[in-house]
Parts: structure tokens; sequence; C-alpha cells
């Protein structure tokens, strides 16, 4: 098969990738191919079931058109320090700017006009001085919640509109493989429908998003991508009573904490804060199941939920991040027969596992009916579980009883994108015809960023059109 540009992966990356090509008047020939199903077809039982069935091929909550961050909590970060370190290979200002124009888009396609997080700044005024005496920085980060229900909508208006402007969406494609020649890609090589295919294309562009994070470091291995390990991430999902978090929930939707705690000093945040949200599970390829959060529009829980993660670096003589990372859920999952594990804070410090009956007794009750009580300890390593009871107990400062007994944590939390591309301002990597893009890149980090980098590949694309 031959085309102009083949895009690997439908997540933000590569559909806004599609998207901007067409809005300039692109009359190049696209190919998007997916892993998963179109966007309306992706359906997860555990609403019927009431438990992971651990669905395969794969799991429709990471993998389809829209990507996994859609069927999360669909939110969009509307500011350019959240997001990764795109705007430290584009510049601040650019970034920025094209996080505005792609909200326009956003907007165009039914997202809420609502921002979340600006309209109270006495209230913020008051967080920040909290989260300072506790040594903490505080980003309020302007927000738009599009909600897990909501976002499907979104994106199928948008997967429509690719193909009723010629698009073409390969879905159930698997990719093996580039294809190289002479220090230039060619194209790629599929799986489908247990039929290999190689498809051939002027200009490659790889956005497989979070979860191809690993399949990438792979291909770029084996065929001299310039690369280098990045930071990966290791931590728990948090989950308490909203009438906590109330004055947060209500002034900024989404407090994004920062800081450093002792001993080890290692960079800890929290991340995709869900107010009224629901804990949930996502399984990767290997039966690697990792805890998430969804937050909807209409569907709303008595608690708020979300992410404390831990960073960490490797270099000599280890350099396999995600395969660390990876150990550590495996661990986990190990010690919760296959669960997610669940346990109070409370125990955590007193030195035991959490008990059913403890839960049950609880003001906190698990949004994420089938997580297995026990002790996430037993698996979490000693660095990373020192600096998440640090940062805890300093966020209990800014939001006081967030540190108690009954605060639950789900393990394991992690975020695969620590592998990162080396490439140039133009987005240009050192293999001719070759782009890489979005989280899986480790550039971005969430809806926005991605998106905002697949604006900026189909303008580089359409201007080379032009030029």
């Amino acid at each position: 098969m031959n085309t102009d540009i083949v895009i690997v992966g439908a997540g933000p990356a590569g559909i806004f990738t599609a998207l901007e090509l067409l809005r300039a008047g692109s009359k190049k020939k696209i190919i998007i191919a997916e892993k998963g199903v179109a966007v309306e077809k992706r359906r997860c039982p555990k609403a019927q079931t009431r438990e992971c069935v651990n669905c395969k091929p794969y799991c429709h909550i990471t993998t389809g058109f829209s990507g996994a961050g859609a069927f999360s909590d669909g939110k969009l970060s509307l500011s350019c320090e959240v997001g990764g370190d795109l705007p430290a290979l584009i510049g601040e200002n650019t970034a920025q700017a094209l996080i505005e124009y792609a909200d326009k888009i956003y907007l165009e396609f039914g997202a809420d006009e609502k921002v979340e997080g600006v309209s109270d700044y006495e209230q913020v005024k008051e967080i920040r001085k909290r989260a300072i005496q506790a040594g903490l920085k505080l980003v309020d980060c302007p927000i738009r919640h599009m909600g897990t229900e909501k976002a499907q909508d979104i994106y199928y208006r948008i997967e429509r509109c690719l193909i009723e402007n010629g698009v073409e969406l390969m879905f159930g494609c698997e990719c093996d493989d580039l294809l190289l020649k002479d220090g230039k890609c060619l194209g790629v090589s599929i799986r489908r429908g247990g039929e290999n295919q190689e498809i051939f294309a002027e200009k490659t562009v790889i956005a497989t998003g979070r979860r191809g994070a690993e399949w990438l470091e792979k291909i770029c291995a084996e065929n001299a991508v310039a690369h280098q390990p990045g930071t990966v991430d290791i931590g728990v999902r948090v989950e308490v009573r909203s009438e906590l978090m109330e004055q947060v929930n209500t002034a900024l939707y989404e407090s994004k904490l920062i800081g450093y705690p002792r001993p080890f000093k290692n960079k800890v945040r929290t991340f995709c804060q869900n107010p009224g949200g629901f804990v949930s599970q996502e399984n990767y390829d290997d039966d690697l199941a990792v805890v998430n959060g969804h937050s909807y529009k209409g569907r709303k829980s008595d608690n708020t939920n979300l992410a404390i993660l831990c960073s960490h670096n490797f270099s000599y003589p280890f350099n396999q991040p995600i395969a660390y990372a990876q150990k550590v859920g495996e661990l986990t999952n190990m010690l919760g027969a296959g669960h997610i594990m669940v346990q109070r804070f409370g125990d955590i410090l007193d030195g035991k596992r959490t008990w059913e009956k403890e839960l049950a007794q609880s003001n906190v009750r698990p949004t994420l009916t089938d997580a297995v009580a026990g002790d996430i300890t037993a698996a979490m390593p000693y660095r990373s579980m020192i600096n998440i009871i640090n940062f805890i107990q300093a966020v209990d400062h800014v939001v006081p009883g967030f540190a108690s007994t009954e605060t639950l944590l789900y393990s394991p939390e992690l975020k695969f994108y620590s592998n990162r591309i080396k490439m140039d301002k133009e987005l240009n990597t050192n293999i001719a015809g070759l782009h890489c893009l979005g989280d899986s890149s480790g550039w971005t980090r969430g809806l926005m960023m991605a998106s905002v980098m697949g604006v900026l590949m189909g303008r580089k694309l359409a201007a080379a059109e032009a030029g």
C-alpha cells in the first residue's frame, strides 16, 4: 500500500496532525493506522460485570480512536506549564499560542465552554499560601473538563470529520516495525487480521501514546532512532471524601502540587485530579493492571481521587526505566492476585495491611469496587514509598484531613512515557522521513499537549507540501 503520510496511532497527537493538514488545505493522502477500534465501538464491560475481565486482544479504555486520555477524564490543561517538556523544545510562547489554537478546535467540536480554576482568586491565593508553608509549589492551571462520556462524543465528531474529508482510518492494525533504507524511513510494517502488510509513505508519524512507549523504545533501539532514557513516574492513586477537597475542587478543580520531600528530594507531584470521580483499572498487553481515574460530567461519586507520582531517573549502569516500572507493577499485581491493591494510609503508618472489613467500616468507600485490600508497601520501592508518605503529610497542611487514617491508596499507578526521542524544534528525528509525537515520544503528558504537538506536526507537513 502506498500513501503520502502514514500516522501510527489515533490518539490526540495523530488525530490533530491529520486535522491540521486538512485545515491547511493539504491534498496529501493520509492513512491513520490504529491498533484499536473506532471511538463509537469502544466499550468497557465492567459496568455490567462489576469487575475487570481483562479484555483481549487489548483494553478498550487504553486503546482505540482518541487514545487512553479521552477515556479517563477528558481534561484539557490550558497552561503551557502543564503537560510535559514540549515548551522547552519549541518555546513557551509558541506552546501557549498552540494551546489556545487547539482549545478553539475542541470548542468547535462541542467541548464545554466553562473553564475551571479561574473564578476565585482569593481562594486560590489562600491555597497557595498553605502550599508554600508546606514546602510545596502550586501550579494553578485553567482546566477545560470535557468529561469521560462527553469526550467520546467530541472525538466521534472529529473522527467523522476526518473520514468525510478523505482520511483513511485503518483499525485493528498493529505496527510491527519501520521500513528503513539508507537512513530514511519509507513507511511501516503492520499486522491486520492475521495478515502482514507494508505501508509505504513519504512521511511516517509515530504517535502511539503512553501505551505505546515501551514498543517505541524497542523500535528506536532496533532501528538506531536517537533517543535517551527519561523519567519514569511510579506512584499511587489517592481517594478521599470530596468534603475534604471542597475548597480546592471549587477554586481550582485540579490542584497541581509539586514537592521535593526529604530525605531523597525526588520530584513528587499530584496529577489527574477527579472531583466526584471514580478510580478505574487499565490493562496493558502483558496483562499488567494499573490504576487510573475517571471523571464524568453527569455522574458523580462522593469521593475525589488523584494520582501522587514520584519521578525516578536512571542512567548508569541501568537505563531501562520503563522495564523498572513494569516490574514494580507486576509485583503489586502478583500480591493482589491480578487486581489493583488498596490500602488505608493509617494502616501504612501502623505497618499493617488493610482488611476488607476495615474498608467497609470507613467513611471513604472505594469506588473501584473490585480492588483488593492488602499491603501495597510489600511491592512499592522503599524510596518511592517514603517520598509518597512524606508528600501526603505535606499536602495535609494544604488540605486538612488529607493524611487521615481512612485515606485510600491504590497501587500501582505508573506512567509510561520515559523514552525521550531526540528531535529538533522542527520535530525532525535523526531518521529522514520519521517523526515521533505525543506521550510515546517522551515530550508530552496529557491530552492538550499531545494535541498541540499534532497541530505543530500538521503545520510542518503542510508547509513542506506548499513549499
